[in-house]
């Protein structure tokens, strides 16, 4: 797979990378905490970051994506988060996100495959949402941002490939860096307009002791496509039960960092093995983090001075040649 990354413009592996400042709340980006945040994020030896941010659309069937008003994080902050990735030193991926206000997972963003008179439809969706996406386009051109994200997790919406199709060449006509889509978990042979992006990525929340079989599925289709791979989003919460779902954030157990770090280790270990795999981008890191000696009290996805950031820098290390 070398001959490939090394023809894809604008792609340089390996990527160590962590997901910031989810989920892009307005007034969270340009704060002394953003600035602490995305400095102490650097000790895990990370060389690119993805600014994640969500807009609001009200249900699974809205066809509107309000993405202005708040609680979506603002331009300027946009600006300004870039900006503290600059004077770090590292590569941003911008990422817009749509979720729902009521809660259900933007994966059920649906409608009927044929549009019909008088019934919300995916062409009035993927109306809003091109405006939604372009906007942070040309955002992401004027940032000289390396890579930008047209979707995550879309699962429903997936199949609407001709839309898809017509966003990422009006995607392409604005912004000039990597383009890439975030399918989600067991999707990957599943899409099928991976050839219209540059960098195929995925969630890899896969359970503890799958990696390998998951590792080969993705394999076939990388190979197929012939494109750069890049496991967008990857992470496990820090709690018992967790590395079996690492996908279920609400899955009750006691907190456990070792849980998370196993999870952690796992995962690099499995991957290393497969050098096809382009590189990480964490979930996650927040704009606002919890005092250091609270660690051990959070069972989220946080890696902040938890072991998981001790497993993270060491793999990152030996990754990116700094360890």
């Amino acid at each position: 797979m070398t001959t490939t990354l090394n023809r894809i413009e604008g792609w340089e592996a390996p990527v160590g990378g962590m997901t910031w400042g989810w989920t892009g709340e307005r007034g969270t980006w340009g704060t002394p905490a953003a600035r602490h945040s995305m400095t102490a994020m650097t000790e895990l030896n990370v060389n690119w970051v993805t600014l994640a941010f969500a807009a609001l659309q009200s249900t699974a069937q809205s066809t509107e994506i309000p993405f202005l008003d708040e609680p979506t994080v603002t331009d300027d902050e946009i600006r300004a988060a870039t900006a503290m990735a600059r004077e770090r030193g590292l590569k941003v991926c911008l990422k817009p996100v749509v979720n729902v206000a009521d809660g259900t997972w933007r994966a059920h963003i649906g409608f009927f495959d044929e549009d019909v008179p008088g019934e919300p439809t995916w062409s009035q969706w993927f109306a809003s949402y091109r405006q939604f996406i372009l906007h942070h386009a040309r955002l992401a051109e004027a940032l000289d941002a390396e890579m930008f994200c047209v979707g995550c997790e879309m699962v429903r919406a997936d199949k609407q490939e001709a839309h898809w199709r017509t966003l990422i060449d009006d995607v392409r006509a604005i912004y000039t860096g990597l383009i890439t889509y975030n399918c989600d978990k067991y999707q990957e042979d599943r899409l099928t307009w991976w050839d219209a992006v540059d960098v195929i990525s995925s969630s890899g929340y896969y359970p503890t002791g799958t990696w390998e079989e998951h590792l080969d599925r993705i394999e076939a289709v990388v190979r197929r496509e012939d494109k750069p791979f890049l496991f967008i989003e990857t992470g496990c919460p820090s709690r018992e039960g967790s590395p079996q779902r690492p996908n279920d954030w609400t899955l009750e157990g006691a907190p456990s960092e070792q849980a998370q770090a196993s999870w952690l280790d796992e995962m690099f270990t499995a991957c290393a093995g497969r050098p096809w795999v382009g590189g990480f981008m964490l979930w996650d890191w927040k704009a606002d983090l919890y005092p250091a000696e609270q660690a051990h009290l959070d069972d989220d996805y946080s890696l902040y001075a938890k072991k998981g950031a001790t497993v993270v820098a060491s793999h990152y290390g030996r990754l990116l040649g700094s360890a």
